[in-house]
């Protein structure tokens, strides 16, 4: 799966197939989680004429209590595999390569949409949604991690290009990566070695279950801002652990209650938090947050911030947005 990092041999100036389309939420699926016929229809758009280097699909939950909200994408059960074939499909007819982005929800969500009592690393209110989750077992963990490697499994299955595994925005993998709702005593809990060992479980198990040559992302809040929450230096030393483990690419984000952080604004806002990682590891980086501009970001890539560039809000309010971005940079020489 070479073609999915290609951008990284071209030129540093050079904004074409650098571009991804990162994941956003668009409650299209069908209630029970399957691909219908209006989420077809929106990623046939998005990826006409191949304008974008990658995309990575919205987030699609490894098992029903992880499921964050209705209509929300499947991984869950192999009954899901035919849908997400077809969807992988057309988006490679229209020449763009895709991954696959795989989470459960753990405390960020409730009863009313799982049917069943939320769960994460400890009893501690979950920021966002305010619900106290069950704390999960050591018996738990394992078949947690069982359901990404088998989510996984069925994205490669499926003839997705890689998949990628969200510890970002305030869902269950994030929620043992922060102090803030991490007060295990256990080796789930404590430093941050022990913080992670959920993450390098879930991506052994990837692998195990994908093989040496199908490309593992990982959507990283690297940084809470949050008082007594996780920063950027805890994010650098996480992601080479990431990077040993055998993760290929980091998708850059923050705010540990979802992307929208109080005061950071501006074209690639995450930037630092991006950079910072960029200098702890040898593999690609994508940076997003609020690049509206084409300029600002072949700028961004200039000056080493990333290696790819996601943009998101722009290409959900315009599809022809990367089109004519390439195009103007390619005009203006």
């Amino acid at each position: 799966m070479s073609h999915v990092l290609q951008p990284l041999t071209i030129g540093p100036l050079t904004l074409a197939n650098r571009l991804v389309m990162p994941p956003m939420a668009t409650a299209r699926a069908a209630s029970d989680g399957k691909v219908t016929p209006g989420l077809l229809e929106y990623y046939a758009e998005k990826s006409a004429g191949g304008h974008l280097g990658l995309i990575i699909i919205e987030h699609s939950y490894v098992r029903p209590d992880g499921k964050a909200r209705e209509n929300q994408l499947s991984a869950a059960d192999d009954s899901a595999i035919a849908g997400l074939h077809e969807l992988a499909a057309g988006i490679h007819g229209n020449g763009t390569p895709c991954v696959l982005q795989i989470n459960h929800a753990g405390s960020a969500t409730t009863a009313a949409i799982t049917g069943a009592p939320p769960v994460g690393p400890s009893a501690v209110a979950n920021p966002r949604q305010g619900s106290v989750p069950r704390p999960l077992t050591p018996a738990d963990i394992e078949e947690l991690v069982a359901a990404f490697g088998a989510a996984a499994r069925r994205a490669r299955v499926a003839g997705f290009d890689g998949v990628e595994i969200h510890s970002a925005h305030g869902y269950l993998l994030n929620q043992f990566f922060s102090p803030l709702t991490n007060q295990r005593d256990d080796e789930y809990g404590g430093d941050l070695r022990r913080r992670i060992r959920i993450h390098l479980r879930v991506i052994a198990a990837i692998r195990e279950a994908v093989g040496k040559d199908f490309p593992i992302f990982l959507r990283l809040g690297a940084s809470d801002f949050a008082d007594g929450g996780t920063t950027i230096e805890n994010s650098r030393d996480a992601a080479c652990e990431f990077a040993e483990a055998g993760v290929g690419c980091l998708d850059i984000s923050g705010g540990f209650s979802g992307y929208s952080v109080p005061g950071l604004e501006g074209q690639g806002y995450f930037a630092p938090l991006s950079a910072a990682v960029k200098q702890a590891v040898k593999i690609p980086v994508i940076l997003t947050g609020g690049i509206t501009e084409p300029q600002a970001a072949q700028a961004l890539l200039a000056a080493g911030q990333a290696d790819l560039i996601g943009v998101g809000r722009a290409l959900l309010q315009d599809s022809g947005w990367a089109r004519r971005a390439v195009a103007t940079l390619q005009a203006s020489g």
